[in-house]
């Protein structure tokens, strides 16, 4: 019998069907040991000795594999072609040996697949090779790297930085990238232009527009025209004149396809054009990668997911251009085989790009197999690829130049230009999603003149006069650059060279579970939690938040991986330099850190006032000034140099545009007291003027989805005017109110609260809807929120492949969890419960159990409390995050919270 581990249990089950009865196919579930979150798990005093440890989740694993193995002619490790695949082959070979269940002369062999076919797992089994040490060392390498800068840097912070998390190395360079630019945004400043475009007609009535280009022979630039007085009074001059025709030109112009994906570039466009996030375009692709049941049949639908590489095997590319033929004609074949190449820094190029197993399988030959969202993503990655090979496509731009001698004597250019698509060629199958670029505002909506003209000019020639129907002089403003979306700051990591493929999901996923950055309307925004921890590292580690330093040190580690450089040697010298940085601010006090931050924070935190007085002021007592405070309970805030005297404070961002720091929005009918929006530690409010006395004024916190800086008067006036009486209950005969409250919107009646769903529901909720809520409530069938309590089944996931009994994906008070055995583990955020699998919801219970959150102990046994706090590396995407105290970081700072995730 031979043994062969892979690492998930779906290619598990495919493969042991394409190998046989003398096979016996093992999942380890990726990783089964990892670094203990616990200091000294990286000796550098013992030339960077690293102490590993089996995750709990894995111990039955482990037995079962090595129960196997004990009894193997062979064992074949079969784990992904990638750095982290490695790497779990050398750990599993490592665990094997020291349990002696590898028996003398058992022979072992490695084998890698880019794709779970048949023909693909038999050809990598006729080809078996050794673990590949060099790749090994460079996962060893960053795995330490990760660990010391997390374990290292996060109790800094947590000394110099009260309040704040963690910092680590790839994930802190991206969110400098978030964070630089919207300190960009800020510092944009606007600018007014205008342009000038006239309709234009041919003799024979045909319309086109043309914009004005030029003036006496000189070619305007886009802020040339600076204000509508000047607008004007070029429209004026040009109105009616005698436009002439002085110059056509026509040429025809070929636009090739792009190359086919890889993770990066799959990860845009899914973004792009199927609104994902790249933590949910992996979690499908590995579905698609490792198998889905086609018609009874399990095949792999796609090839390896984790690359940088562009490339395709030729017999794939004879495949996909002889289907083009077939399907649309030979023209559509390109006249040679097309070859692409990375632009990407330091690319690697290990693998295939992500293709199609087989190009037969067409998105509708399969489409019904699929859920949706699988559907779609195999899409987009079929006519990728077959688009790769197409013909490219033929256009014909035409650039048409009138002229007109103005009523002022200035002659005046105006450019017409236009493009016909002569023959679509790629684009009948496929076109790319646009980046983000900077644009203008024209009247409230996107200026698009910088984008391609799709249009046709009519038949013009030179000397031929035309007619103006309308002349539009039209105001834009200058925009700032746009924020990054998943899309774009991929592309721009990879562009940097920060990062690797297997790493930009987990990358951006980390940056959100940290409350670093938000996404709204898909853009990143950095939270003021983010931009703290980046001011930190920007003033005393600025080396380590480098893009180039990180780059290099991504391509150190594809040396090691290569076998030109020596992975300790990597790690001497980094350590040498990064614990004299540490060292170098260890004396240092927390005002100086604050009083820095106030400085390099200072045009977001403290913006520039319109009369020019100092931002930093106190806006109530006047003589104190105002500085970055920090809470280890509440975070950062604003608060007055002068405290306790004066206890003026503010969010870091909270509004001050009056004496009091408070905003006024008008009277209120009744009473003729101000209503005004405040500021507060815990986040902006609503208060009815300032009471008199002891008499506290009425005030109302600001709900979620409601801004401060736009509420309204009549908004205020609603959310002052809380509770709301609904009506009275029918049979007891007492109201039933609605309100605001701590935990949200409610209804409340006879002490019995039930939660709606949304602010406006406050407003309108009748009395029907009311009483029912009620009933429910006292009925034991809604929580506080108001919502059913019983648990909703969202989706079977069959049976656990090591324990056996089902595993369920269910929809509780929290939200949604995986549920095996008395088990519950959370769904994280950001994870999309409909397209979770197997391998997905065994993860996440092993994690669960390695947290200490296995079955409920018995009734009147407490349950240990975990004992260690958590620290994770960079790592790749299935790199475990480590949990522990620092003993260290306890004496240095007993006062700092001991639990703290490191970015790595």
């Amino acid at each position: 019998m031979n043994v062969v581990i892979v690492e998930s249990a779906a290619k598990a089950k495919t493969i042991n069907k394409y190998l046989g009865g003398n096979y016996k196919v093992l999942a380890s579930f990726g990783h089964v040991r990892d670094l203990p979150s616990k200091d000294g798990s990286v000796a550098p005093d013992k030339d960077f000795d690293m102490t590993w440890e089996i995750d709990s989740g894995s111990q039955k694993i482990i037995r079962e594999i090595a129960d196997a193995v004990k009894k193997a002619d062979k064992l074949i490790l079969a784990t992904d072609p990638d750095r982290e695949g490695e790497a779990i082959s050398w750990h599993l070979l490592e665990i094997l040996e020291q349990k002696k269940a590898i028996k003398k002369g058992l022979a072992i062999e490695r084998v890698a697949f880019n794709a779970v076919t048949k023909q693909a797992v038999l050809a990598a089994i006729a080809a078996p090779r050794q673990i590949d040490e060099p790749l090994v060392d460079a996962y060893l390498a960053r795995r330490a790297l990760d660990y010391l800068v997390g374990f290292t840097l996060s109790p800094v912070l947590w000394r110099k930085l009260p309040g704040a998390r963690s910092a680590g190395r790839v994930q802190s360079v991206a969110l400098r990238l978030v964070c630089d630019r919207e300190a960009e945004i800020e510092a944009f400043k606007t600018d007014e232009y205008w342009t000038v475009e006239a309709t234009l007609a041919t003799k024979s009535g045909e319309e086109f527009p043309a914009r004005l280009y030029g003036v006496d022979g000189t070619t305007l630039k886009k802020l040339d025209i600076k204000d509508e007085a000047s607008a004007f009074a070029i429209k004026r001059a040009i109105e009616k004149g005698e436009f002439r025709v002085v110059s056509v030109e026509r040429r025809a112009v070929k636009r090739n396809p792009y190359a086919p994906f890889a993770t990066s570039t799959l990860q845009m466009d899914a973004s792009r054009k199927l609104g994902f996030s790249a933590k949910q375009t992996m979690q499908i692709a590995q579905r698609l990668y490792e198998g889905v049941d086609v018609g009874g049949e399990t095949v792999g639908l796609i090839t390896y997911m984790r690359t940088d590489g562009v490339t395709i095997i030729p017999e794939a590319i004879n495949a996909i251009r002889g289907m083009i033929a077939r399907e649309y004609s030979q023209r559509y074949v390109a006249p040679f085989v097309r070859e692409y190449k990375t632009k990407a820094k330091n690319a690697q190029e290990a693998h295939e790009a992500i293709r199609p197993t087989d190009v037969t399988r067409t998105p509708a030959s399969v489409s019904r197999y699929l859920d949706r969202d699988q559907a779609r993503l195999y899409e987009l990655i079929w006519k990728r690829s077959v688009a790769s090979q197409m013909a490219s496509a033929e256009l014909e731009q035409t650039t048409a130049d009138i002229e007109i001698k103005g009523r002022d004597g200035k002659r005046y250019t105006l450019r017409a230009t236009g493009s016909v698509v002569q023959f679509d060629g790629f684009l009948k199958v496929y076109e790319e999603g646009r980046d983000d670029r900077v644009r203008t505002i024209e009247k409230g909506k996107d200026d698009t003149s910088d984008e391609e003209d799709t249009s046709r000019l009519p038949q013009l020639a030179e000397g031929d006069p035309l007619t103006d129907r309308a002349v539009e002089a039209e105001q834009h403003f200058t925009q700032p650059p746009p924020r990054y979306s998943e899309a774009t700051l991929v592309k721009r990591m990879e562009e940097l060279g920060i990062g690797r493929p297997s790493t930009y999901a987990s990358t951006l996923a980390v940056l959100q579970e940290r409350d670093y950055v938000r996404i709204d309307k898909k853009r990143l925004i950095p939270e003021d939690k983010g931009r703290l921890v980046i001011a930190f590292l920007e003033s005393f580690f600025k080396k380590y938040v480098e893009f180039d330093f990180t780059a290099d040190l991504e391509e150190k580690l594809d040396l090691i991986s290569a076998g030109d450089l020596e992975y300790k040697q990597v790690l001497r010298d980094f350590w040498r330099d990064f614990t004299a940085a540490v060292d170098d601010i260890k004396d240092l006090r927390v005002g100086d850190v604050l009083e820095a931050l106030n400085e390099l924070l200072g045009p977001h935190i403290f913006p520039a006032k319109e009369d020019g007085s100092d931002p930093r002021a106190c806006p109530k007592c006047g003589t104190g000034r105002l500085s970055l405070k920090i809470s280890g309970k509440n975070g950062a805030f604003i608060g007055c140099g002068n405290y306790p005297d004066c206890k003026y404070t503010r969010q870091l961002t909270g509004e001050a545009t009056s004496a009091g720091g408070d905003r006024e929005l008008g009277f209120d009918p009744e009473t003729g007291l101000p209503i005004l929006v405040k500021s507060g530690r815990f986040g902006p409010y609503l208060q009815l003027g300032e009471g008199e006395g002891d008499e506290k004024p009425k005030r109302s916190s600001i709900p979620k989805g409601i801004d401060a800086a736009t509420i309204d008067f009549e908004k205020a006036m609603q959310l002052l005017s809380l509770p709301r009486e609904v009506g009275i209950h029918p049979e007891t005969g007492t109201p039933i109110t609605a309100g605001l409250g701590r935990y949200g919107p409610f209804i409340l009646h006879d002490g019995t609260y039930a939660n709606v769903d949304s602010i406006e529901d406050v407003f309108t909720i009748g009395l029907n809807r009311a009483v029912t809520l009620i009933a429910e409530k006292k009925a034991g069938k809604g929580n506080r929120f108001g919502r059913a309590a019983t648990k909703t089944v969202l989706k079977d996931l069959g049976e656990h492949p090591g324990a056996g009994g089902k595993i369920q994906v269910l929809d509780g008070k929290y939200g949604p969890y995986v549920s095996h055995d008395k088990v519950n583990a959370t769904v994280p955020k950001g994870m999309d419960p409909a397209t979770l699998t197997i391998d997905d919801a065994v993860r996440l219970l092993q994690e669960r159990v390695a947290k200490g959150g296995g079955k409920r102990p018995a009734r009147g046994k407490a349950a240990a409390k975990p004992k260690a706090a958590k620290a994770a590396g960079d790592g790749d995407a299935e790199t475990k995050p480590a949990k522990a105290k620092l003993k260290a970081a306890k004496k240095a700072a007993p006062k700092a919270k001991t639990k703290a995730i490191a970015e790595g």
